[in-house]
C-alpha cells in the first residue's frame, strides 16, 4: 500500500483484495483474514479496513455471517428484466411529481475498478454525479452515477438539474440509451445515504447496478440505494 497514493488507502484494499479473489489466492466461500488480521498483514487502522470490507460486500465479492466472519462471494447469476425503466416518466404514471437534486458533480480519474466498469483505460476521465430523486418531495432514490467524460464533453451540473438525464444526452448529445443491464441485491444504508433518505443507518435497502447502452457503447454506470420500507419489484412471469 502505498500511504503517498493519491487513491485513499482504503480503495487500495479493495483493488489488493479483488485481485486476490481474482486469481483465487481467495477461493469461493473461503473466511478471510478477520478485521484485526486485516490492520496486522496490511498495516492499517480498523477504520481503513472496515471501509473497504464494506466496499467489497457491496460490491457482492464477501458476504458476512454473523458470528462466524467473512466470507469470499459465490458468482453472481444477472437475471434480464423486461423494459428500460425511467425513474421521471414512472413516477408520472404513478401520479406523483418527480423532481432531482445534484448533490455534487466533478470530473475524476478513473481507477482500473471504475474504468473496467466504463470501458475505459485507468487514469481517463469521467463524471461522478450523486443525485437524490424525489418523488412529490420525498426523497426516493439516492444515485452516484458514472459517465466517461469523452461522451458527453460540456456536460454541466446546470443541465441535470434542469432536465432529465437522459434527456440531457438526446437532445445535447444525440445520445439515446437502447439498452440496459440492472442487477439487485440487498443492503444496510450508510450514514451519508440515510441522512438524504431520511431514514436510520444500516436499514435494510436496496442496491440496483445499472449498466445503461447506446447500441454497443457504455454510456452510463449507476448505483441506486433505495430504503427498503419504499421499494419493491415486480416480475410478471408469462
Amino acid at each position: 500500500m502505498n500511504k503517498n497514493n493519491k487513491v485513499p488507502l482504503y480503495l487500495q484494499l479493495v483493488d489488493d483484495l479483488i485481485r486476490k479473489i481474482e486469481d483465487n489466492t481467495y477461493e469461493e466461500n473461503e473466511k478471510l483474514p478477520s478485521e484485526r488480521e486485516l490492520c496486522e498483514i496490511y498495516n492499517m487502522s480498523r477504520i481503513t479496513v472496515r471501509n473497504a470490507l464494506q466496499e467489497l460486500d457491496r460490491d457482492g465479492y464477501i458476504y458476512k455471517l454473523h458470528g462466524k466472519g467473512t466470507f469470499v462471494s459465490t458468482k453472481t447469476y444477472k437475471q434480464n428484466l423486461v423494459n428500460l425503466y425511467n425513474f421521471t416518466d414512472e413516477m408520472k404514471k404513478i401520479n406523483k411529481t418527480p423532481h432531482t437534486i445534484v448533490l455534487s458533480f466533478k470530473t475524476i480519474k478513473v481507477d482500473k475498478r471504475y474504468a473496467d466498469k466504463l470501458q475505459i483505460e485507468p487514469g481517463q476521465e469521467a463524471y461522478e454525479i450523486k443525485r437524490l430523486r424525489m418523488a412529490d418531495n420525498d426523497p426516493f432514490i439516492y444515485e452516484t452515477s458514472y459517465l466517461p467524460k469523452y461522451k458527453f464533453p460540456g456536460l454541466t451540473k446546470e443541465e441535470l438539474e434542469e432536465m432529465p438525464m437522459y434527456t440531457v444526452f438526446n437532445e445535447k448529445y444525440g445520445i439515446g440509451v437502447s439498452k440496459a443491464t440492472e442487477q439487485f441485491r440487498a443492503t444496510g444504508l450508510r450514514k451519508e445515504e440515510a441522512k438524504y433518505l431520511k431514514d436510520d443507518s444500516n436499514q435494510p435497502a436496496m442496491l440496483i447496478k445499472r449498466y445503461a447502452y447506446d447500441e454497443k457503447d457504455l454510456i452510463e454506470y449507476t448505483v441506486s440505494i433505495i430504503s427498503g420500507q419504499k421499494y419493491y419489484y415486480t416480475v410478471e412471469l408469462t
